[in-house]
């Protein structure tokens, strides 16, 4: 009777660390730091985005790390000034224990100087990544013109 509790509690547990993870999962987050953290485009191996730079941390063989790709790829074709950078954490251990990138793919959202300002792990949607931009974005200077009406 006591093996059938045990296995009773285990699958309960399972289920809730189940469900909270798909709650968190590709969520993202404000990091929540002081700025200190910052990637160069040294460090990236490419230069940064003009306005932001998405940055994935993938593996070869993680499945939710290609659809991750092609979504960044999407959402910095479509928001000008927006460059994604995928970085392979296998090879890149010193940015990945640095940044404390616990699984793959991990997302981090650049503002132009580098400083990270979003991030999520997991798989993140397409609307999430573009609503972490406008927040952590500023918008592009306005193209309208200061000219004055005339008075009368």
């Amino acid at each position: 009777m006591t093996g059938w509790w045990v296995a009773l509690a285990t699958l309960a547990l399972g289920t809730v660390i189940g469900v909270v993870r798909l709650r968190r999962d590709g969520r993202v987050r404000d990091t929540g730091d002081t700025g200190e953290d910052r990637l160069s485009g040294a460090e990236l191996g490419v230069g940064l985005g003009e306005r932001a730079t998405l940055v994935q941390f993938s593996t070869a063989f993680c499945q939710p790390c290609r659809a991750t790709r092609r979504i960044l790829a999407d959402v910095s074709e479509l928001v000008p000034g927006v460059s994604h950078v995928e970085i392979d954490a296998e090879s890149r251990l010193d940015l990945v224990r640095r940044l404390d990138i616990m699984r793959t793919p991990t997302v981090l959202v650049l503002d132009a100087g580098g400083r990270i300002v979003k991030r999520a792990a997991g798989q993140p949607r397409k609307a999430d990544v573009l609503a972490a931009l406008a927040a952590a974005v500023p918008p592009p200077p306005s193209q309208e013109s200061s000219h004055q009406p005339d008075e009368m």
